[in-house]
């Protein structure tokens, strides 16, 4: 173990409660975390120590991967830790490091969880200056958005690399920690009947959903400044689609990965701005306007679909296809990869890569249908990786695998700076095209696919 224990600012927050402490109770009852790890969780409300570590409790029995034991909690609560501050001012740094210190927790050997809004991450980081806590071992680890473009990220990443080593900041993509997204580069390299035909002269086009039955619930502050755009696109959807588009690695180092990925984000053909409509098409669904803390009058989209091309020898005139909204007909991530029809008797085949809520690859493919002459059709080979118990009970779920990562400064799970700058300025390429040459936005019905229009 390359620390010695987290700081959770955000501490009392759904995603610690729902994602971070579960991932941290898994990784305990396996024997990842040592028995003088500590977790100090940090929030504005006045918890006793046992009170803060009943609620956590209670979390725990709902959303642990692993099955719940008293036993097992009432040895994992020995590592938690709760501090109570305004995280907005700097002089309550002071107290924190005074708190660390009489738990006897080496600062210096601390990760620092930003769980929190991205207007605090500036005034944490200037209170973790100020009391001298950003060292040369010192890890912080960001939740997206990373920015709501590329200004602001540029502001946020370079507030966090005056004070952090660049190879310290981890940028935290949960979609990354995802078993199936890993199994992509898998599927794709370690297997010859795809790795000879992964491109333009077999690949007729690919599609990227991430499909979402729920609406904005409680988020409409934040996404209302946001979009579906800049939370989903820019970020998870781009990272998927440099995983399945990427050229191999010269090996398996986190860094030639990234490299690798790096290069499909350069490689982005640019959208003409005047044919902004034959590639991106925006909805709202309706009702989105009478959610709470949304503007009555807002013409922010809940659905994307949006078609680019990668500019390479691989790929070239090869539509990517990407798509994402809210209040769809149902909740589903997965890749189409669609390969080209071989006659005018058949058509094509195609890679299904489940994402969720199942995990698992399907293949169709043409066969002569039993008892005629001629006649083809189409058959299917499905392999659900989630629905073996043995394969849920095993597998690690995303906030789980990337927080040890991290722990082992294993970068290869997270988003790299130079990737979110380069899609920033694609998108943000994209959004004044929309703004000059279209701002078209369709609404949708609730429980549909989205538009009509959409691509």
């Amino acid at each position: 173990m390359k620390n010695n224990g987290i700081v959770i600012f955000g501490g009392t927050g759904d995603l610690a409660y729902r994602k971070l402490f579960p991932a941290l109770y898994n990784l305990f009852c396996l024997g990842k975390l040592p028995r003088d790890y500590r977790i100090v969780g940090i929030g504005r409300r006045d918890y006793s120590q046992e009170d803060y570590k009943n609620i956590v409790r209670d979390w725990m029995k709902d959303f642990s991967r692993l099955k719940y034991t008293e036993s097992d909690f009432n040895e994992f609560k020995e590592l938690i830790h709760y501090y109570e501050m305004d995280m907005s001012k700097e002089e309550d740094y002071n107290g924190l490091i005074d708190f660390l210190n009489n738990q006897g927790i080496i600062k210096s050997e601390l990760i620092y969880y930003y769980a929190v809004s991205p207007q605090l991450f500036l005034p944490i980081t200037n209170g973790l200056k100020k009391v001298q806590c950003c060292t040369g071992k010192t890890k912080v680890i960001i939740e997206k958005p990373f920015g709501e473009n590329i200004e602001s990220a540029e502001k946020v990443y370079d507030s966090l690399r005056e004070y952090f080593k660049d190879e310290n900041i981890y940028h935290i993509d949960h979609y990354l920690g995802k078993e199936m997204i890993i199994n992509i580069m898998t599927l794709r390299f370690e297997n010859a009947i795809f790795s000879g035909v992964w491109n333009k002269d077999f690949i007729e086009k690919v599609e990227i959903n991430a499909y979402e039955s729920v609406g904005v619930d409680s988020r409409g502050g934040y996404y209302d400044k946001s979009g579906a755009l800049a939370d989903m696109v820019q970020n998870h959807l781009f990272q998927i689609m440099s995983i399945v588009a990427m050229e191999k690695p010269e090996d398996s180092s986190s860094y030639m990965i990234k490299e690798a990925q790096g290069e499909v984000f350069k490689s982005l053909k640019p959208i003409i701005s005047e044919n902004i409509d034959e590639n991106l098409v925006m909805g709202q669904y309706k009702g989105y306007r009478e959610e709470e803390k949304v503007n009555s009058d807002s013409t922010t989209e809940t659905y994307v679909s949006l078609k680019v091309e990668i500019d390479n020898d691989r790929w070239r005139g090869v539509p990517f296809i990407l798509r994402t909204g809210k209040k769809l007909h149902t909740r589903e991530s997965e890749v189409v990869i669609s390969f080209k029809s071989m006659s005018k008797n058949a058509g094509g085949n195609s890679i299904i890569i489940k994402i969720q809520p199942d995990e698992g690859v399907k293949l169709d493919f043409n066969i002569k249908k039993p008892g005629t002459e001629n006649q083809i059709e189409k058959v299917g080979m499905d392999f659900c990786q989630s629905c073996i118990l043995e394969n849920r009970e095993n597998t690690p779920e995303a906030y789980e695998r990337l927080l040890y990562a991290c722990m082992e400064s294993d970068r290869s799970l997270f988003s790299q700076w130079n990737h979110i700058e380069l899609s920033w300025n694609y998108i943000n390429n994209i959004i004044d095209s929309y703004k000059k040459y279209s701002n078209k936005l369709y609404m949708y019905e609730q429980g549909t696919k989205g538009p009509k229009e959409a691509l």
